[in-house]
């Protein structure tokens, strides 16, 4: 069922600079994103950037290796999101980098904050055109652990984020 609920413009902007990962500079590497979070405007009717949620390539603190913790602890505990993550990962043969589109909807939000993310999810989905995989997350703890992340992205991954699996 579909919500009704439009996908802001600045939503794609940010989306079409992840997926490019095109840099000229270490500066600009820096503030390349490498995670953000989006949710509902406060009427309900647009899906938005969450203000302050994202993490740059060159944040202070934020280490590849700590990265995908620093994320999980960026999602609501009892409200739910849309996120792009930008996983940078190793397979026996390759180091691939693709980004993941994460819908978070942990059981302690309001039933109709989830009914309305839900079925609002299509209408992002359709605009993020060359998004490989798509991972439905319910707990903190599916998140905890890299090698769930791993299973999303296929089999043959050894490490993710530059950790072994």
């Amino acid at each position: 069922m579909a919500s009704g609920v439009t996908v802001c413009d600045k939503v794609l902007c940010i989306f079409n600079d992840m997926k490019v990962r095109k840099c000229t500079t270490p500066e600009e590497a820096k503030k390349r994103k490498k995670a953000i979070l989006f949710c509902l405007s406060e009427d309900k009717k647009r899906i938005i950037v969450d203000e302050g949620k994202e993490i740059l390539q060159g944040d202070i603190g934020c280490t590849v290796t700590d990265a995908f913790k620093h994320f999980v602890d960026m999602l609501p505990a009892k409200d739910c999101r849309y996120a792009l993550l930008d996983v940078l990962y190793q397979t026996k043969e390759t180091k691939k980098e693709d980004l993941v589109f994460i819908f978070w909807a942990p059981e302690s939000a309001p039933l109709k904050n989830k009914m309305i993310y839900a079925s609002s999810k299509d209408a992002l989905r359709r605009k993020l055109c060359g998004v490989k995989y798509e991972w439905q997350v319910n707990t903190t703890e599916d998140l905890k652990d890299r090698a769930a992340l791993a299973d999303k992205l296929g089999s043959g991954v050894t490490s993710v984020e530059g950790v072994p699996l």
